[in-house]
């Protein structure tokens, strides 16, 4: 999966807005709350994930904990170029599935989710 076709993925969901933090690092988020992210180059990429997705990526050595984030069930891949873009797609859908779910109904209203 290439950097365009992750951005692309990410900004035809609903409610997404895309900005760089910490410097360099590109973070797509819905309702102002992140849900994935990766680094300038492209090259990586850290999402949120469920509990389950969680266990079973960090346990088969596909992803890592994300630094800072593993405590939120965030985990990392470390490599973005070599994953099938179909699943990467997937687990952003659902990574911003999951974030939405949490947001006040408030928002997700005026998010249209």
């Amino acid at each position: 999966m290439t950097r365009d076709q992750l951005h692309k993925a990410a900004m035809g969901l609903p409610g997404v807005t895309q900005d760089v933090k910490w410097g360099a690092d590109h973070v797509y988020s819905v309702g102002g709350k992140m849900f994935c992210a990766t680094d300038a180059a492209g090259s990586s990429l850290s999402l949120k994930v469920s509990d389950i997705a969680y266990e079973a990526l960090t346990e088969t050595g596909r992803a890592r904990p994300a630094p800072y984030a593993a405590r939120f069930k965030w985990v990392m891949f470390d490599h973005l170029s070599p994953l099938d873009a179909g699943e990467v797609e997937d687990w952003v859908r659902s990574a911003h599935g999951l974030v939405a779910a949490r947001l006040p109904k408030k928002t997700r209203a005026a998010l249209g989710l």
